[in-house]
């Protein structure tokens, strides 16, 4: 089966500017910018538990096993295909892929893995000095070791877990294209996406 449309899915190390990439590229390129970890937050809210990333790590790990590991691209395709008014889009981009079985799905698919990255004291003092805009104080409020500790849980699978768990280096090893994002000026950061993307100069929507 392949996607009636661009797909690219984005991963990458927290901090990173996953979800400004998948913004600038519906703003500026014409795609739709769907956000599964947002989908893993309102299920937090909808359950009345808080919105951390052991809580997002727990519910996403059990839609895997209840829809299989690839239930949060399912679920943003889904959302895109249901669309009314789809065709007005050149594609679908989603972030944030955290599980290998999501990026083997978006190959199935015929779309791009994209691995979005920065140094790690970069990402962390973006997040400190985001949170509050982006309404995620209480969850990103935490040390810079902490952070450091939450990132590797996420990014290697415990010992004897299971296959519904993250497991970010694979998804990683998966990935088509890779993009460093240090600097913070949008304008040089999209042109390194046009061109490691091969997208079009900026078409909006």
């Amino acid at each position: 089966m392949k996607f009636g449309s661009q797909l690219i899915a984005i991963a990458g190390t927290n901090g990173s500017g996953k979800d400004t990439t998948g913004l600038l590229l519906a703003e500026r390129h014409g795609f739709l910018f769907i956000s599964v970890t947002e989908l893993l937050r309102d299920e937090c809210r909808r359950r009345g538990i808080g919105v951390t990333r052991e809580n997002l790590r727990t519910v996403s790990a059990e839609w895997r096993r209840e829809r299989g590991n690839a239930v949060l691209v399912e679920k943003g395709v889904e959302a895109f295909e249901a669309l009314p008014d789809k065709d007005r889009y050149v594609g679908l981009v989603m972030s944030s892929m955290r599980n290998p079985g999501e990026a083997d799905r978006v190959h199935e698919l015929g779309g791009t893995m994209l691995w979005v990255d920065a140094d790690p004291r970069v990402r962390y003092e973006r997040i400190q000095a985001n949170a509050a805009s982006r309404s995620r104080a209480g969850e990103d409020d935490k040390t810079y070791e902490q952070f450091l500790a939450e990132e590797e849980a996420e990014m290697h699978a415990p010992t004897g877990s299971d296959s519904a768990v993250l497991n970010m280096a694979a998804v990683k090893e998966r990935c088509d294209v890779f993009v460093e994002n240090n600097s913070g000026h949008m304008d040089v950061f999209e042109k390194e996406l046009v061109t490691v993307l091969r997208l079009p100069a900026e078409s909006g929507n």
